[in-house]
C-alpha cells in the first residue's frame, strides 16, 4: 500500500512540476511540524530524564503546539521509569515513533542485524498509545555512506524493508545541531560557569528559526514550492527549557506550527533522494541528488559545531 502511495504521490510531483511557478506557489503559509529523537534520554544536569519529560509537555502546553512526534529509542524503555516517560508523551497526545533500539549507524552495520534491531523496537512500541509506523534513521544515516558499491545496495535493502513492513521513513527537511548547542551547556555546567539563560534562549531559538527559513529557501528553489517542513530536535534539557520561547520566535517569522500528522503527507513523502547523501535531512539529500554543490548552497551556522560555538561567545552565553 505504501508503495502504491508513493507511486501516486511522485506522479502527482512529476505533474506538477511541469506547471509554471507563480507567486502564490512561492509566499504559500510557513509550516513546520516539531519532532524530536532519542527520547527517553537519561539525566542531565539541569533536569533528570523524569523531571525533563515532564517539562518538555509543560513546554508543549505553554507554546501551544499541538501533537508532536517522540522517535523513540526502545533501549531506554528497558526500565519502568523509560516506559512510563514515553506513556506520558502519548497520553498527552504526543505521536510516538520508532527510531531504533540501539542507534546504529546503517552504513556500519550488516543490513539483516540493522533491520533486525527495526523489528525489535517495533515490537517494544507496540503498547503504547498515538503510535505512528514511521522510522528515522539514528545520525539521519540511510545507508549511503562508504564505497559506492555496496552503499546503494544497503540504502535500497533498507528501503525495501520498510516499505515490506508498511513503515514510512520519518525524515526532516530542517536540521540542526541542538545537541552541539546541548553539549556546550551541560560541559559549561559541569566546569563552572555562569550561564546566561537569556542569551541562551536566544541561541537556541535563533538557531531553529535561522535553520527553518535556511532550509525553505532551498525548497522553494529546489522544488519551486514550499514544503510541510519537519523539524529536527533531540529530548534534551534546551528542550524542555526554552521551547516556548523557539514556537514563539518561529511564529513571530510566520511559520505555524503543525501536526506531524499533517506534515508527513507532503508530497515530499514520495521523493526519495536519487543520492547517498543523507545527512542534512530530505531537502539537503534532494538538492544534492538534484547536482547542486557548494558550502554557499548547503552550509549554514545551525548545523556547525563551529558556526554554534562562534554564536555563543559573541552573545556572551557562558561567562568563566
Amino acid at each position: 500500500m505504501i508503495r502504491l502511495v508513493l507511486i501516486f504521490l511522485s506522479f502527482l510531483i512529476i505533474a506538477g512540476c511541469s506547471q509554471p511557478v507563480t507567486k502564490t506557489d512561492l509566499s504559500s503559509e510557513k509550516r513546520i511540524a516539531l519532532t524530536y529523537d532519542d527520547g527517553p534520554r537519561g539525566d542531565g544536569r539541569v533536569f533528570s530524564g523524569v523531571e525533563r519529560t515532564q517539562a518538555l509537555i509543560e513546554q508543549f502546553k505553554i507554546a501551544e503546539t499541538g501533537p508532536v512526534a517522540m522517535f523513540v529509542t526502545t533501549r531506554g524503555l528497558d526500565t519502568q521509569e523509560g516506559r512510563d516517560r514515553i506513556h506520558d508523551y502519548a497520553n498527552a497526545g504526543h505521536r510516538i515513533a520508532n527510531h531504533s533500539r540501539t542507534h546504529m549507524w546503517a552504513s556500519r552495520t550488516d543490513v539483516d542485524a540493522y533491520i533486525a534491531d527495526i523489528d525489535q523496537a517495533e515490537a517494544a512500541l507496540a503498547p503504547f498509545a498515538n503510535r505512528r509506523a514511521w522510522f528515522r534513521f539514528p545520525y539521519l544515516d540511510e545507508g549511503g555512506y562508504g564505497d559506492a558499491d555496496a552503499a546503494l545496495p544497503k540504502r535500497d535493502a533498507l528501503r525495501a524493508a520498510l516499505d515490506a513492513r508498511s513503515i514510512m521513513s520519518g525524515y526532516v527537511t530542517v536540521d540542526t545541531y541542538d545537541w552541539h548547542l546541548e553539549g556546550l551547556w551541560q560541559n559549561a555546567l559541569r566546569d563552572g560557569k555562569t550561564v546566561d539563560e537569556a542569551a541562551l534562549s536566544k541561541v537556541y531559538s535563533d538557531m531553529v528559526v535561522d535553520a527553518a527559513e535556511h532550509y525553505d529557501a532551498m525548497a522553494t528553489d529546489l522544488l519551486g514550492r514550499r514544503p510541510a517542513h519537519v523539524l529536527l530536535l533531540h529530548e534534551n534539557d534546551l528542550a524542555a527549557s526554552f521551547t516556548a520561547d523557539m514556537v514563539s520566535a518561529l511564529r513571530a517569522k510566520g511559520w505555524t506550527i503543525i501536526d506531524p500528522d499533517d506534515a508527513f503527507t507532503d508530497p515530499i513523502a514520495a521523493q526519495l533522494p536519487n543520492t547517498r547523501f543523507s545527512g542534512m535531512g530530505r531537502i539537503a539529500a534532494l538538492a544534492s541528488g538534484a547536482g547542486r554543490s557548494g558550502a554557499d548552497y548547503f552550509d549554514h551556522w545551525s548545523a556547525s559545531e563551529a558556526g554554534i560555538e562562534d554564536r555563543v561567545a559573541a552573545d556572551a552565553v557562558f561567562i568563566d
